[in-house]
């Protein structure tokens, strides 16, 4: 089956126009648009736009660590969603794939 994946790189403290968690906010309005799937992976070490490094080593747990949103559809359907994250994520990276669904 073909579909279509969204991957959204942010921080883990990102925060919508409202202060909610951001990664919380995206995958609570994919769930509400019907999407597939959303899942959100936590990074051990990472860097961005600004070059900042973030660590999981123990005297650091409390920084803002990367943080990865994935959700998986039809191209449709996540195509409909892009406007909405174009509009709500300030900072980060989105990209899109057509990918290969092996059932």
């Amino acid at each position: 089956m073909n579909a279509r994946r969204l991957r959204i790189y942010l921080g883990e403290r990102d925060k919508d126009a409202e202060g909610h968690v951001l990664h919380e906010t995206i995958v609570h309005r994919a769930h509400e648009r019907g999407l597939a799937g959303a899942s959100v992976f936590r990074g051990i070490v990472g860097y961005g736009a600004r070059s900042e490094l973030h660590t999981a080593k123990v005297l650091r747990l409390s920084e803002d660590l990367p943080v990865v949103v994935e959700i998986i559809d039809t191209a449709g359907k996540v195509d409909t969603f892009v406007p909405w994250l174009r509009e709500t994520v300030r900072e980060g990276l989105i990209t899109i794939e057509d990918i290969d669904v092996l059932t």
